[in-house]
């Protein structure tokens, strides 16, 4: 036995997520997110708002490594696209039914794999942007979020390292000196990965003419 924390470690099967679970709680420790409406406070909508704002420019701290993104498949348990929706398994941001003292985010996107201090802060950056800019994440997806997902992310690496690159927000957010280290980090993981000569090369190429 091995304990693994690859986010797809055998292709026939499904990959592993990391869940995260997050609420705000005002200094009384009372949730904010609490209500007895099944999507949450305006609060919580404006939380979903922004994570679903910064999805994409923070998406390679949620999936850090090539191996992350074997785990995006239909029907897989991963999700697939920018979307939310209530006590829904099909999407990226889902709000858990229950109680209304227990309302709160579960943000599916990690993989086993992801840094759990990094992929924490960036979703309370999204978070934190959401509130102050009170962003609307629009109506939560009803039924199979797969079949209705408009615009699907970025399933490779490197589209996710330019975005983080690119991204105004995660600097302001992360500070550039940090993004600098860490994109250097992944810009030269990518260059070893994409130079090493794998088995798949070889079955598909070696004995072709």
């Amino acid at each position: 036995m091995t304990a693994c924390f690859m986010a797809k470690p055998f292709d026939d099967l499904a990959g592993t997520g990391m869940h995260m679970h997050v609420s705000l709680a005002d200094c009384e420790g009372n949730n904010l997110f609490a209500s007895e409406a099944a999507d949450g406070t305006p609060l919580l909508r404006h939380a979903v708002g922004g994570m679903l704002s910064t999805l994409l420019d923070s998406l390679l701290l949620f999936c850090p490594n090539a191996n992350s993104y074997r785990r995006f498949q239909t029907n897989s348990y991963a999700p697939l696209a920018a979307t939310w929706g209530v006590d829904n398994r099909t999407v990226s941001l889902r709000v858990p039914g229950g109680p209304a003292f227990s309302r709160h985010i579960e943000h599916r996107i990690c993989g086993a794999d992801a840094n759990p201090y990094l992929a924490a802060a960036a979703i309370l950056a999204g978070i934190h942007r959401g509130i102050l800019e009170k962003l609307d994440p629009g109506a939560p997806v009803e039924g199979n979020g797969y079949a209705q997902a408009k615009e699907l992310l970025p399933t490779d690496w490197l589209t996710t390292l330019r975005a983080l690159e690119a991204s105004s927000w995660a600097r302001e957010a992360f500070g550039p000196e940090f993004l600098g280290v860490y994109l250097a980090v992944k810009r030269a993981e990518y260059r070893q990965f994409m130079g090493e000569v794998g088995e798949q090369d070889w079955r598909w190429y070696l004995h072709q003419a």
